[in-house]
């Protein structure tokens, strides 16, 4: 697997990504410095602990990590995350927690695997 297949398996755009960054080793670069990113689990600790501020910080945040970073199905569940606390919809923002981690955990699984295959 190489880096723009990584995108197309987590529903990125890579094309617009390199766009962007103008090289494949600095895409790859933010894509693993991603992995280490705390947004999300803070945002996940927030949601527990009904901080909303912290929840809304936390979204937006990753929000505008993934669009940075063309992470666009990543991007476009947290945006809906993201609005639904600005309009301080708390239950809807819960309800939407189940797609917004299934779409984390499958984008870094993928970073991961690849990660590792370059290490191999």
């Amino acid at each position: 697997m190489n880096l723009k297949d990584c995108y197309i398996k987590f529903g990125g755009d890579f094309d617009e990504v390199l766009g962007r960054l103008r090289r494949e080793e600095t895409v790859q670069k933010f894509a693993f410095k991603f992995l280490d990113d705390k947004s999300f689990s803070l945002f996940e600790s927030s949601i527990g602990s009904k901080d909303y501020e912290d929840a809304l910080r936390a979204v937006h945040t990753l929000k505008g990590i993934c669009q940075n970073l063309s992470f666009t199905r990543l991007f476009e569940s947290s945006s809906l995350v993201t609005n639904a606390l600005k309009e301080n919809d708390w239950n809807k923002a819960v309800d939407m927690m189940p797609k917004l981690s299934k779409d984390y955990y499958e984008t870094i699984n993928v970073i991961k695997d690849f990660k590792n295959s370059r290490e191999e």
